[in-house]
């Protein structure tokens, strides 16, 4: 189990974190529970709390965009909600009869037999606009690795954003459909890149860094768009 440690960095108080893991070199994330600090086994603690002070601008800097980040808003699919589309905030706009849903501007306008079924329609929308947009990403990432392009389908999870299968096939979260297609393209690099190395060595990273040379950058920012996307539920 981790344990919760302070620290004083540029005369701020930080609590995080600490956990040694069979690791060559220390570790940083932080995320929405905060700093997370993993060290090697016989690092000694001196040395990893002068690592702490080296990054600490760095650390500082995380934690103030994550103070600032939104909480996810729960959308029930009724009217005058909002949610992104490829990065880009729409407005929700429900109306009674047929079952469609058009994009216009900076509207959805969601047509269904009654309002209560607004969601799985807007769900069963988004799922498709996100495999036609996902779909032919990957195959442009398995093209420039020469390798066949990969069966794509869709997972609803919302701890993973992706996954490559053992048999070559990979399964994208339909919720990147929300996100800009830069982060949504890290996403779908990095699991075509597993197509080749099913692991995360450094050959994998290697591979991502030709296919996708921002993929540092896009992970974090994708760290913490995910945790500020809107709480849409998938009926199903």
């Amino acid at each position: 189990m981790p344990e919760r440690r302070l620290i004083e960095l540029a005369g701020r108080t930080v609590e995080y974190r600490f956990a040694r893991r069979r690791r060559h070199t220390v570790g940083l994330m932080v995320d929405a529970s905060g700093l997370s600090v993993a060290a090697p086994m016989r690092a000694a603690f001196r040395d990893v709390e002068s690592f702490l002070r080296d990054k600490e601008r760095w650390i500082l800097r995380k934690l103030e965009e994550w103070a600032r980040a939104p909480r996810p808003a729960v959308l029930r699919g009724k009217s005058g909600e909002t949610l992104p589309l490829f990065g880009e905030p729409l407005t929700l706009e429900v109306r009674e009869g047929g079952r469609a849903v058009r994009h216009h501007a900076d509207r959805l306008v969601v047509c269904v037999p009654a309002p209560v079924r607004a969601a799985e329609t807007l769900v069963g929308w988004l799922k498709t606009r996100a495999l036609e947009a996902l779909g032919p990403r990957a195959d442009h990432y398995a093209a420039r690795l020469g390798v066949p392009a990969p069966c794509v389908g869709l997972t609803s999870g919302r701890g993973q954003w992706g996954v490559c299968t053992a048999g070559g096939a990979i399964r994208l979260n339909w919720r990147l459909v929300h996100l800009g297609p830069d982060l949504s393209d890290y996403v779908v690099a990095h699991e075509v890149a597993h197509l080749v190395e099913m692991n995360h060595s450094r050959r994998f990273w290697a591979l991502l860094g030709r296919l996708y040379p921002e993929w540092r950058s896009s992970r974090e920012r994708l760290e913490l768009a995910a945790a500020t996307l809107p709480l849409l539920k998938d009926p199903r």
